[in-house]
């Protein structure tokens, strides 16, 4: 039984017209043929296809000659410069670049540029400008890792990337940069486009080019390079700034060894000849000149290069630096009344964008950077992380602890002062800062686990865990690093890293992986107590503000180092005074001098830190100082004094009789005089006769 619904059950729709002429035409056996073929498989399809594709890629050409002058590309490169700009826009520092002459491939080693192909792009000499395999292989690590960890640009597109005279990110911008491959390609030879590329990229230290390279970090030409050396400047091409060997010899040396494996796999070495390459050692050639500048530019312009790319061109790069607040901090140095003691004053942000950095007293005279090169101990700031330990181990501010003597080992650490107070609060023995508290504290809970909070809060200098010691400061660091661990107090958000740019947005990898922690709330508010103690009744009273501040001081053995930092309001800002022997200051502890300038600083910077101004009465003239007077009346001494006691002259005179004490009206001797009599306690004896003095003597 067939289903009403059934479509094979139907019968045809009835019209009034022949049928045949839409049955498909017989093939003389009287079977159906074939109908006509999809659009897709006909000629004149693909024959319009291509005449399109041919005017869109004349209309690229046009809109490439247009946008970026294919002839640029073969001209002589400029020189990059780069001026960096303060937050609010005003010219900071202008930099240019170290370079020398261009490199000749036929004249270098083959391992020079095969390392730097092995690494960067191996089949540079069988692809066309672009390698899709490359791109293929980028694109797939990216998505498995989350975000851009790889890129697939040959040699050729990075040469071309230096022909703009912006570093935007944008698909136009890559389209462009894939054109020019092929316009280099077809104008250039292959040795041709590696000599440029070679003597143009940056291989950080602010060196642009093989050559300038070769000789700044190992002091010879490049015709000369070994393998390692080699392998070490082709491996700085992937971060040159943070990958400097000056300032990361071990990351360098990791670096060449990735690129040495690459060499390998790529077979310019053999198995034996990889495993015989020793780490390449430095040999820097000393600059020519000094760098000139700002402290803040110098450190600032590594991050900018970076940021910029290596493009050769005149660029702005806008730094987190804030120019009213560079120029309090300055003035609050002049004010300061150093002597010959040198300063460093970072202040920063609570999320790390330092807006104002001073690094001595004087950079024309000196521009070694304290804030950011010196590693001095932070002495009792560093108590922070111990007392950080002790609450991650269940104490509070009101835990006691004995202020008592200790021993370790052979040492006996002692209080600054001298006093030891028996149990008193972490509180007190915080803002007193105990010494003997503090590595008790350390012993109790264990210096690994104050070694943990230190690297927590960011500090990243080495940190000696079998040194009782540590637990006043005795291993150096930073004052930048040490600022920014007190900003992560304020923000509470750690680690806090110091920056110089502002922070573009994150990948949703990095956001994940790299967000921040927070302290426990009841830890961070117990924190807040310890801190705000030391400056509200602690060695930190010289900073005081009329808002609530909170911070530590710090001062070295023998007062080498002094230090106060803190924060307030929107910012946290360090201080150090100390001299560059290392020599002791003289009596210059962290609450005194350092203090006094973060207070200076801040009061001037930081929204209603500055006391404000009170009206007061007017002051009555003081009573004038008394005079005093001795003679003898032949029986012995007197002592006469005399002065005013608001309306009252007074006297007082002590002699052999005793002691007579006068008060007379002030008003002209209109009042009663009233005396009176009290026995002497003793007589003074008659002076004994004196030696007269040698002659060399007053």
């Amino acid at each position: 039984m067939m289903r009403d619904d059934d479509p094979y059950d139907r019968d045809p729709p009835e019209t009034g017209g022949d049928h045949r002429a839409s049955a498909p035409p017989a093939s003389p056996d009287g079977s159906p043929t074939a109908g006509p073929r999809p659009f897709w498989k006909r000629w004149p399809f693909w024959k319009r296809v291509m005449q399109a594709g041919a005017v869109v890629f004349v209309l690229l050409i046009a809109w490439l000659t247009v946008t970026a002058p294919l002839s640029r590309s073969l001209r002589p490169i400029a020189p990059p410069s780069i001026t960096l700009l303060s937050s609010d826009g005003k010219a900071i520092a202008r930099k240019g670049a170290i370079i020398d002459r261009p490199v000749v491939i036929a004249d270098l080693p083959k391992h020079v540029p095969q390392a730097f192909m092995g690494i960067e792009d191996r089949r540079f000499y069988s692809h066309w400008g672009i390698d899709p395999r490359g791109i293929a292989r980028a694109a797939w690590r990216n998505t498995v890792a989350g975000g851009v960890r790889e890129g697939g640009s040959t040699i050729t597109q990075q040469l071309a990337k230096v022909a703009f005279l912006d570093s935007d990110r944008t698909a136009a911008r890559k389209l462009r940069e894939v054109l020019i491959a092929f316009w280099l390609e077809a104008r250039l030879s292959k040795d041709e486009i590696l000599a440029r590329y070679l003597s143009n990229v940056y291989f950080g230290d602010n060196v642009y080019g093989l050559r300038a390279a070769s000789l700044h970090y190992f002091n010879r030409q490049p015709e000369k390079l070994t393998v390692g050396q080699a392998a070490m400047l082709a491996g700085l091409l992937k971060a040159p700034s943070r990958l400097s060997p000056t300032d990361n010899l071990k990351g360098a040396r990791a670096r060449q060894k990735v690129v040495i494996a690459a060499m390998a796999d790529a077979g310019f070495l053999t198995a034996e000849q990889a495993a015989n390459v020793a780490p390449a050692k430095l040999n820097v050639r000393p600059l020519r000149t000094l760098p000139s500048g700002t402290y803040f530019a110098d450190w600032a312009l590594p991050a900018a290069r970076d940021n910029a790319g290596a493009v050769y061109a005149e660029q702005e790069v806008t730094t987190t630096l804030d120019s009213r607040v560079q120029r309090a901090a300055e003035a609050a140095v002049r004010r300061a009344g150093l002597g010959k003691a040198q300063v460093a004053l970072v202040a920063m942000r609570p999320d790390g964008s330092v807006v104002a950095m001073v690094g001595g007293k004087n950079y024309a005279a000196s521009p070694f950077n304290r804030a950011t090169q010196a590693r001095r101990q932070p002495g009792s700031t560093f108590k922070l992380f111990v007392y950080l330990a002790a609450l991650r181990e269940g104490m509070t501010p009101d835990t006691l602890i004995d202020d008592a003597p200790i021993k370790v080992g052979d040492w006996s650490p002692a209080n600054s002062d001298g006093r030891y107070r028996g149990k008193i609060t972490l509180r007190e023995a915080f803002a007193r800062s105990s010494n003997v508290a503090a590595v008790r504290i350390a012993h109790q809970v264990g210096m690994d686990k104050v070694i943990r909070a230190a690297r927590d809060l960011g500090i990243t200098s080495p940190l000696a865990v079998d040194d009782a010691t540590l637990a006043l400061g005795t291993s150096g660091v930073t004052l930048t690093e040490l600022t920014a661990a007190y900003a992560a107090v304020a923000a509470n958000a750690y680690p806090v890293k110091p920056h110089a740019l502002p922070e573009g947005e994150k990948s949703w990898y990095d956001a994940f992986w790299d967000r921040p922690r927070k302290i426990d709330p009841e830890m961070h508010a117990m924190l807040l107590d310890l801190l705000g103690a030391a400056v509200r009744e602690g060695t930190g009273r010289s900073a005081t503000l009329a808002i609530d501040a909170f911070g530590k001081t710090g001062t070295t053995q023998d007062n080498r180092d002094a230090i106060f930092v803190g924060f307030s309001g929107d910012l946290v800002a360090a201080v150090w005074v100390g001299n560059d022997d290392n020599s002791p200051l003289g009596g210059i502890a962290g609450g005194g001098l350092p203090a006094r300038i973060w207070r200076d600083f801040m009061s001037r910077v930081v929204d209603g830190a500055a006391a404000p101004r009170v009206e007061r009465e007017p002051v009555a003239e003081p009573d004038p100082e008394p005079i005093v007077a001795i003679e003898s009346d032949g029986n012995g001494p007197v002592l006469d004094v005399s002065g005013a006691i608001g309306n009252v002259d007074m006297g007082l005179r002590v002699g052999p009789d005793g002691v007579v004490v006068s008060a007379t009206p002030a008003n002209g001797g209109n009042g009663p005089a009233d005396t009176s009599r009290r026995p002497a306690p003793a007589t003074l004896p008659p002076d004994p006769p004196r030696e007269p003095a040698p002659a060399d003597q007053p």
